[in-house]
């Protein structure tokens, strides 16, 4: 087994060299013995002892594990493994703004290199569709209404117009996947090398950065708030109805279209008028003489009061038929009915008078009465 080079020798500095030292002097090889830089054969190999030693000594605990025990444990004494090499690469970044990659792959079979025809996606995106439950009268449902409400959604921010940016600065290219939006990812086995093709997960595959987020919307895009809508109501819609109100949900990500909005219908329960379908129920008390003598008496509809003649005779409990007094066709023309029933109703206060005309009225319909049963 090949004795390993001290640390400090490999660098070129004292024990008791700083941090800055240290930084400095990797920064010096580094860029000296890079592979793209130099035509040495043995250049790749002197840059990795250069990259490992500039790991060990420029981390604190690890540097005191080695100045107190050196190299001991298996090979290296230390787990120089693909981990430290990607935070070996942040440090190589920082110095000499890339080229990273092809080193990288150089040593271990496994790389990250940018794919040169890849199409990068957009950030736009569809707003999320909403949903609003409207709660209307049995009038409106009928007549037709227009009603403002207030909807809470995301809406385009207005500092940065939608574009996440602060105004005035703009976007770079994703130094991780050079503009492309997508990644590699490549392993060499005995088998073969191993291609495998993601997104790029810093630029979320736009192979964008901004540069400066929006300050009001954070980079997001848009923002939030209660926004005040029309929603216009045709005339016969019912409980379950839904309105589609196009454009008016969230709005898109970074320009992109906005999602609706429906309206999810509610009618309030009526206390005259039971509704079903575009039909409509209800009851209209009479009295004794106008069910046996006959009588037109003035019913409710929702559009007016409506003469409904009562034939002489009517029992307590008869529906009469009021033809088109019902709820619009949502989808058609025309209009339901109007089912009225009559209740007679007996009085719970009587006055001496019509009490003696009730007594007389009951000594003439008694024998009457009991010869029809």
């Amino acid at each position: 087994m090949a004795v390993k080079k001290d640390y400090y020798e490999i660098l070129g500095v004292p024990r008791d060299a700083t941090q800055e030292e240290i930084k400095r002097a990797y920064r010096r090889l580094a860029k000296k013995y890079h592979p793209d830089v130099t035509k040495d054969p043995e250049s790749a190999q002197k840059f990795k002892e250069i990259a490992e030693a500039y790991e060990v000594l420029s981390d604190p605990e690890k540097r005191a594990q080695y100045d107190r025990f050196g190299h001991v444990g298996p090979e290296q004494g230390f787990d120089f493994d693909i981990r430290d090499f990607r935070r070996a690469r942040e440090t190589f970044e920082e110095f000499f703004g890339g080229g990273w990659e092809d080193l990288f792959d150089l040593f271990f079979g496994e790389g990250v290199r940018t794919r040169t025809r890849a199409r990068p996606r957009t950030r736009a995106r569809r707003g999320e569709d909403l949903e609003y439950k409207l709660r209307l009268t049995l009038e409106d449902a009928a007549q037709g209404t227009r009603v403002k409400v207030t909807v809470p959604r995301y809406v385009i921010c207005d500092r940065c117009g939608g574009t996440g940016r602060e105004p005035g600065t703009g976007v770079r290219a994703c130094p991780l996947c050079g503009g492309t939006g997508q990644v590699e990812h490549r392993q060499r086995t005995l088998l073969g090398t191993f291609v495998n093709v993601q997104t790029c997960g810093r630029c979320e595959g736009t192979g964008e950065l901004i540069e400066e987020p929006c300050r009001k919307c954070g980079g997001k895009s848009r923002v939030w708030e209660e926004s005040r809508i029309s929603i216009k109501v045709p005339p016969g819609v019912d409980t379950g109805s839904r309105l589609k109100l196009t454009g008016e949900g969230n709005a898109g990500l970074f320009g992109g279209p906005p999602g609706d909005l429906y309206i999810v219908v509610e009618i309030a329960p009526h206390e005259v008028f039971t509704r079903k379908g575009d039909d409509l129920y209800c009851e209209v008390p009479i009295t004794f003489p106008q069910a046996a003598l006959g009588a037109t008496v003035k019913v409710p509809t929702l559009f007016g009061e409506e003469e409904l003649t009562i034939p002489p005779g009517t029992q307590s409990g008869e529906t009469f038929v009021l033809r088109g007094k019902g709820i619009p066709h949502l989808r058609g023309r025309g209009r339901g009915d109007q089912y009225v029933t009559v209740k007679v109703v007996t009085p719970k206060r009587l006055s001496r008078r019509v009490r003696q005309l009730l007594e007389q009225l009951d000594r003439e319909l008694a024998p009457e009465l009991e010869g029809g049963s």
